[in-house]
């Protein structure tokens, strides 16, 4: 796909160091950006680095450690950027696992705490700095997974993983994504700071490493690469089109329609709020 210059603009993206992530950083920083890959895995991060550096040098990428379960890492992360007293023009919380089961260092159902509730606390802390690089763009990855989740039953958030593959808890993380983007969008509106949720279509990424073989051999089968899944996420990061149209809900590079529980704005204020109450505990 063609992407405008990025020269002197500041990326960070969640879990850059595999998958659709590695694609995204990549790709950003190959048109011109200053990317920063926030992950747990220094050596996966400093392989793409590397993989980097044989391409003609025009952007940059940098590390940041980062772990999603943990808040304490998340509120690290947040300040180590900070700490550089730059813009951020481009948030793309992209990162999220499927099929891990038990709960994040501060006691969250793992795959919410992890695909929702991390992302919800980076985005918080880093909005200084997005209102300083506006404007500038957060896009989170959902999933169309979301539309087999029948709401957010928010009890279990705080209680360990109850499905036996994690599935049930998997869609509701990603129903939080769109709600959470469209609340941003609501609360954001008009500070020059624009929000998407991306499905990025179901893709052979390390997204699921934790569901058990075969099962997750006989998955990817029928899954598409990191490069085409990244499309979308750029696309929203980038192109002029998505400009003026903040809290949508994208797929092939399209605004689609998001299920009905996702456009439940009653349901995401009361996320936002509890959100925001599970994550200044700590």
């Amino acid at each position: 796909m063609n992407i405008n210059s990025l020269n002197n603009r500041i990326a960070l993206i969640t879990g850059g160091n595999a998958g659709i992530g590695r694609s995204t950083a990549l790709e950003l920083a190959r048109n011109g950006a200053h990317v920063f890959i926030a992950c747990r895995d220094k050596d996966k991060a400093q392989s793409v680095i590397d993989e980097f550096s044989t391409f003609p040098m025009i952007g940059k990428i940098e590390y940041l450690g980062l772990d999603l379960s943990d808040l304490d890492s998340v509120k690290d992360c947040a300040n180590a950027f900070k700490s550089k007293n730059l813009p951020l023009h481009l948030l793309i919380n992209n990162a999220g696992i499927a099929g891990l089961k038990g709960v994040t260092r501060q006691g969250f159902e793992m795959t919410m705490g992890v695909n929702h509730l991390g992302h919800f606390l980076l985005t918080q802390e880093l909005l200084p700095s997005l209102l300083s690089g506006a404007p500038s763009r957060i896009v989170n990855v959902a999933s169309r997974a979301h539309f087999y989740a029948k709401g957010i039953d928010f009890d279990r958030v705080t209680e360990p993983t109850a499905s036996r593959l994690g599935v049930k808890e998997y869609c509701a993380s990603k129903l939080a994504n769109i709600l959470f983007t469209r609340e941003l969008a609501k609360r954001y509106k008009g500070t020059g700071i624009s929000s998407y949720a991306v499905h990025p279509g179901v893709v052979a990424s390390s997204l699921w490493r934790e569901v058990p073989e075969p099962i997750r051999s006989l998955m990817k089968l029928f899954m598409i690469s990191n490069k085409t899944g990244a499309k979308t996420s750029l696309h929203c990061a980038t192109s002029s089109r998505t400009a003026y149209e903040s809290g949508e809900y994208y797929s092939d590079c399209k605004a689609k329609k998001p299920s009905n529980f996702a456009l439940d704005q009653n349901l995401a204020t009361e996320l936002w709020v509890k959100s925001a109450q599970w994550v200044n505990r700590y």
